[in-house]
């Protein structure tokens, strides 16, 4: 009889068990649709492969651009903070996923007791050893699966997000490496500016002194060295405050073999930059895989809610050897087990558990605005770098033709000037024209480098560092669940 009892025991717990795994629904529900109108094309766009198709070290031309930028992939803290986010939710998951099998454990114990029903004078010793079961958790209605759902996609949200600090961090370590390369132009130009603001005081000063003009001549000359004077001081400031933001983006110190000597004209050997099709930046873009993996974790999030609703289901079992006898521990008719399942049925918690399933339908609602406004926001940042391309070289061109025409000004007030025929202050005038002129070339010239910049890295380009890489995301557990059905 006991042997029959045993193989009924063990039976019941294997089909218990077996049911458990394989007959929990998740109860997540169906998940909402985004409202979110994908336009058929870019404004001012050019019809090819997106350049995000490209490696960074594709896209970009310049070696010691690219030796910063791999620098940078290796030191930067905010992208080693990432990874580690990323070791931090892949654990988180595996835990989950362990909840899913039961704990077994080891357990021994002696007890020391004396029994009134059995020779009360005499204590007697009680020897105890075994494996247990200890309230595993039977998931008829999914919510285990559903923790371990939201744990998954959190774990790719993480994933992805670590992508999208990449491509943040390419493009601002190339902007930064930019910004460096302008201001020592500026800096040169500045200087230039102070040495013929210096030539100017130094003949009105002249001029002053055999009694040709007046004073006010030379004064007039002196602001104009003293304010040169200080955008020299000022650009050299920058020069080092670009370095520092430099070497902060690569997480150490750039050495000056790496560093741009001469004024960058070029960033990329692409004379056109094709942005594709708009459905390519939802593949590209691992901002907006972030919120979608986030707007299926609070899917997963409901059907843990609502599953709560539901009795919950555990079992436990036992066994092992008992024995009043150490020596006798081990020996036949001293094996005892135990199994059962325990029952927790929600009876009255005025109204906790439905409030709990409101919260997170809610958050799926938050979930899914955001995940609107991050395909929003994507398209917004392609069209105003498209905007700003449309226009950037007719820009440069007119600025091109007003540096010629100052310089041109300058030259023919400073000869009359010297001639007699005009005052200083038409030379002066004609100065600060043409030095404001080839101020805002340099910025025009940065600003159309930094589009380049701002639509690769917009488009979702930085991730891949060769073209022939593949960037494929996993499906979140919404997608997995629609492909079961």
């Amino acid at each position: 009889m006991q042997n029959i009892w045993s193989i009924s025991g063990r039976s019941i717990a294997l089909s218990a068990l077996a049911l458990s795994l394989a007959a929990c629904q998740s109860m997540r529900g169906p998940e909402p649709v985004a409202q979110v109108t994908i336009p058929t094309g870019y404004v001012n766009s050019s019809a090819g492969q997106s350049i995000a198709e490209k490696g960074y070290k594709d896209f970009f031309t310049d070696a010691r651009l690219l030796k910063v930028i791999d620098l940078s992939l290796e030191n930067n803290r905010d992208l080693r903070t990432a990874a580690l986010n990323i070791q931090r939710a892949q654990q988180q998951y595996q835990i989950s996923e362990n909840n899913q099998l039961p704990t077994i454990g080891a357990s021994g114990s002696v007890v020391r007791q004396v029994s009134p029903s059995v020779n009360p004078n005499n204590p007697y010793s009680t020897y105890q050893v075994g494996l247990g079961v200890t309230a595993y958790e039977l998931d008829f209605w999914g919510r285990v699966r559903s923790l371990k759902d939201n744990a998954l996609d959190n774990f790719l949200a993480t994933q992805s997000s670590r992508d999208a600090t990449q491509i943040a961090l390419v493009g601002s370590v190339a902007q930064a490496w930019l910004s460096y390369s302008f201001a020592n132009e500026q800096l040169r130009l500045s200087e230039q500016t102070l040495k013929a603001q210096l030539d100017s005081y130094n003949l009105n000063k002249k001029r002053f002194d055999v009694g040709i003009d007046s004073e006010i001549p030379v004064r007039q000359a002196q602001v104009s060295v003293e304010t040169a004077r200080s955008d020299v001081a000022n650009f050299k400031t920058q020069v080092v405050q670009a370095k520092n933001l430099l070497d902060l983006l690569v997480g150490q110190p750039v050495s000056k073999e790496l560093l741009p000597t001469k004024g960058v004209t070029r960033i990329t050997n692409d004379k056109t930059l094709f942005t594709g099709m708009p459905s390519d930046l939802l593949h590209n873009r691992p901002d907006i895989k972030t919120s979608e993996y986030q707007l299926s974790a609070a899917g997963a999030n409901i059907g843990a809610a609502r599953a709560q609703m539901f009795p919950t289901i555990s079992l436990t079992g036992t066994a092992g050897y008992a024995s009043t006898d150490l020596n006798k521990l081990f020996r036949s008719g001293g094996f005892a087990w135990s199994i059962g399942p325990s029952l927790d049925v929600p009876i009255f918690d005025w109204g906790t558990r439905k409030a709990n399933v409101k919260i997170s339908e809610t958050d799926q609602q938050i979930a899914l605005a955001n995940y609107e406004k991050s395909i929003q926001t994507a398209f917004r940042e392609v069209n105003d770098a498209l905007a700003t391309r449309q226009n950037i070289g007719d820009r440069i061109s007119a600025q091109r033709n007003l540096v010629q025409a100052t310089n041109v000004t300058y030259k023919l007030s400073n000869a009359r000037f010297r001639s007699g025929i005009d005052s200083f202050l038409t030379v002066l005038d004609a100065q600060r024209s043409s030095y404001s002129a080839e101020q805002g070339l340099l910025l025009l010239q940065q600003a159309d480098l930094n589009n380049q910049i701002e639509l690769y890295k917009t488009l979702g380009g930085g991730i891949k560092a060769t073209t022939a890489e593949q960037v494929v995301y996993p499906a979140s557990s919404s997608q997995q669940h629609y492909e079961k059905k």
